[in-house]
């Protein structure tokens, strides 16, 4: 193992980076230690490599409010008594309607959601023609 530690340019690197922080899984360093402070900094240099290279975007309002209501076993319903009505929740969750500034703020007040989550701009799916003659 070596002690130089440097930015993770290429795959190799990377891969060389997962072998060297693989035996501290195995065996824990203690805390204050010259190793614990490797591993802290291999943590560092891996993670910064992976969110340069494979970035997970952050979930828009919709799956925000999906992942949060699953984890709390909470309904659409229960999304309805925050935002107000039965049907914005369904076109929230359709992805037919954005959260008003006011719904996000009580939704990140009360369920905790990142306000971010709720406000960052996102498609919606427009309603299409159904191609029904009208008679």
């Amino acid at each position: 193992m070596t002690t130089d530690i440097r930015p993770l340019k290429t795959e190799a690197d990377y891969e060389n980076a997962l072998v060297d922080i693989e035996g501290y899984f195995e065996q824990e360093p203690e805390p204050g230690t010259p190793e614990a402070d490797r591993f802290d900094l291999l943590a560092l240099v891996i993670g910064d490599y992976e969110a340069k290279h494979w970035p997970i975007e952050a979930p828009d309002a919709p799956d925000a409010l999906r992942e949060r209501m699953d984890a709390r076993g909470l309904t659409q319903q229960d999304l309805a008594r925050v935002i107000g009505s039965k049907s914005r929740a369904s076109e929230v969750m359709n992805r037919r309607r954005h959260l008003t500034l006011e719904q996000a703020w009580k939704l990140h007040r009360e369920w905790g959601i990142p306000a971010d989550a709720l406000l960052r701009p996102y498609p919606l799916k427009t309603l299409r023609a159904t191609g029904a003659s009208s008679r």
